[in-house]
């Protein structure tokens, strides 16, 4: 399905482009522009004509350019493959963030992918990648009870339409295609799902993952029909503040280059899962450009807390990965006390942490960590007893999230026979 009043811009853009060609479009500033805006899937390979591993990828690019035309272009989907040469057009390798080659890119509906193409490098690899992301991303809802057994890990958006094909569905479908990966779209019509909107007024509502929170659905209150206002709020309720962190998404996250903060909790822990939302929300929703919330799974990342000292007995634990270091908070309880988390985020913007990672505690860090112990044990352990302590358990150690992030210098293999 192409992007609707398309059809002139088009046709004007087709005549910028080089002739036709067996291989993928040859992109310069002239053009790509405008080819994004028509298209709804662009995928794009930025190279240098120097580098091994772009020469290596050429020729398997062009094959995948040739099949994607043939079996997806052809037939009527908005799709195009096309090329960069970051040595001719170096603003464009600046423009979309190219720091090695070759980097494949893909833009969905005018918006840049989350992370680059790094799946299998053959012409049937890329052909079932671009399948896989322009497939209908919408869910059609046949029997409302269905609602009732949707996982409740996951967000959902939801949408009741009285007709299909209406610009409130385009609006809605387009939105999906742009966050299939962030939240779950379903869309009900006509006499099945009457009963969920007024006559003639379309209703779409969010639904959060349970685990996330216990709130109800939430509905859309603006226009449907105002595209950039709809996307707006689509965005803000599936990308959550606090995410998990996995190992199939961990290398995106570290690419956003923001430094986490993290709750380790075992994996039969929600309570503590909550508390760090809300902790997040109530306080600390102001750092949120300059760090990444995240909850992780304290058995599956045993590896990091074993690095910190600590095992799944001592969960849960909050710590930053700073992508040089990584330093612990030094008690959980503590993240109940107000303000205590944000001194935590502000040593770390200010260097503390890290001069301390080096030269040990700061003498008026030192003096309050004595006191805490004081307080707590009604003892007052020597100064040296107290560095030791640091050394020993919760002192800070190497980075350990710095090794899922790829390169910036080289492209980053998965398997050793890729280019």
């Amino acid at each position: 399905m192409g992007v609707p009043g398309m059809a002139a811009p088009l046709l004007l853009l087709l005549a910028l482009l080089p002739p036709s060609q067996p291989g993928a479009v040859v992109f310069d500033p002239a053009t790509i522009d405008q080819t994004v805006a028509s298209y709804e899937f662009v995928f794009i390979n930025f190279y240098a004509d120097w580098c091994r591993f772009s020469n290596l990828l050429a020729p398997v690019w062009d094959e995948g350019a040739d099949l994607i035309t043939k079996e997806l272009t052809d037939q009527g989907k908005s799709v195009i493959v096309g090329k960069v040469d970051c040595d001719k057009h170096g603003e464009l390798g600046t423009k979309y963030g190219i720091t090695k080659y070759p980097t494949i890119k893909y833009i969905r509906n005018g918006e840049v992918g989350k992370k680059e193409y790094r799946g299998q490098r053959s012409a049937e690899g890329f052909l079932d990648f671009v399948k896989e992301q322009i497939k209908d991303p919408v869910v059609e809802i046949q029997d409302l009870q269905e609602l009732n057994s949707l996982e409740d890990s996951k967000a959902y958006v939801l949408g009741y339409f009285e007709q299909r094909g209406t610009l409130d569905h385009q609006n809605y479908r387009k939105a999906a295609l742009s966050l299939k990966d962030t939240c779950q779209f379903y869309a009900g019509f006509g006499e099945v799902v009457e009963r969920m909107h007024p006559p003639s007024h379309d209703i779409v509502a969010f639904r959060p993952a349970k685990a996330r929170t216990n709130d109800e659905d939430e509905a859309f209150t603006g226009e449907l029909r105002n595209y950039d206002t709809f996307l707006a709020w689509v965005q803000e309720k599936c990308n959550p503040v606090v995410r998990e962190i996995t190992f199939e998404n961990a290398e995106e996250l570290t690419e956003e280059g923001l430094p986490f903060l993290i709750l380790f909790h075992h994996p039969d822990d929600t309570d503590s899962v909550k508390e760090y939302n809300d902790l997040v929300q109530r306080e600390l929703l102001p750092e949120r450009a300059q760090v990444t919330f995240l909850t992780a799974d304290g058995v599956k990342f045993a590896h990091p807390l074993h690095h910190l000292g600590k095992s799944k007995d001592d969960l849960p634990l909050i710590a930053i990965d700073s992508f040089r270091h990584m330093y612990l908070f030094p008690k959980f309880a503590d993240s109940r006390i107000p303000g205590r988390i944000n001194q935590f985020l502000a040593r770390l913007y200010s260097g503390q942490l890290h001069r301390e990672f080096h030269y040990g505690p700061d003498e008026d860090e030192e003096k309050l960590e004595t006191n805490e112990i004081a307080d707590s044990t009604g003892h007052i352990p020597r100064q040296e007893e107290g560095r030791d302590r640091v050394k020993r358990g919760s002192g800070p150690v190497d980075s350990q999230f710095q090794h899922l992030k790829p390169s910036d210098n080289r492209y980053s293999f998965r398997l050793r026979d890729e280019f």
